[in-house]
């Protein structure tokens, strides 16, 4: 068996009028994050990971901002399309560690519920998602609640005959 780790990141400006969608969960909040998609930013970290640790790539080869099939389009679909790559190249999840930076809102209560959707979707024990969150004590663009960030790191396993 060959494992593989990558990485990944996300970042996504914080706006009125949209929902906040994190780790394919609805979060309740007076702004929601802008993008061509959903803007998960939790989500797109992950995809970012995956694609990187099978080196294909990156999100936005996949799935550019400038093609309307994935506008508006629910993160979690692109996580499983994520997924699907993996499993045509002979690769599975072995598992995620993610980090969620954001001044507010407070995540504590959301975060069993991401990584139960983010096991599913990765066809994974719930043991091998971890999902963190933290804030930047007020600096930079999270700290003054201007987006919110997201790191991930996968590891992938291929089986080699």
């Amino acid at each position: 068996m060959k494992i593989k780790v990558g990485f990944g990141y996300d970042v996504h400006r914080l706006v009125e009028g949209r929902a906040l969608f994190l780790g394919g969960i609805k979060v309740e909040y007076s702004h929601g994050l802008l993008g061509h998609s959903d803007a998960d930013v939790l989500i797109h970290a992950v995809c970012d990971a995956l694609l990187g640790a099978a080196s294909l790539r990156d999100i936005g080869y996949h799935f550019p901002d400038n093609n309307n099939e994935f506008k508006d389009i629910d993160s979690k679909i692109l996580l499983q399309k994520t997924v699907q790559l993996l499993v045509e190249n002979g690769f599975s999840v072995g598992n995620v560690d993610c980090t969620i930076c954001a001044e507010r809102p407070k995540l504590k209560d959301y975060i069993e519920p991401m990584r139960e959707c983010l096991a599913q979707l990765l066809n994974v024990d719930i043991s091998d998602v971890s999902i963190k969150a933290t804030t930047t004590e007020k600096l930079g663009f999270v700290g003054h609640e201007e987006g919110i960030a997201a790191y991930a790191v996968a590891l992938i396993e291929k089986n080699i005959i």
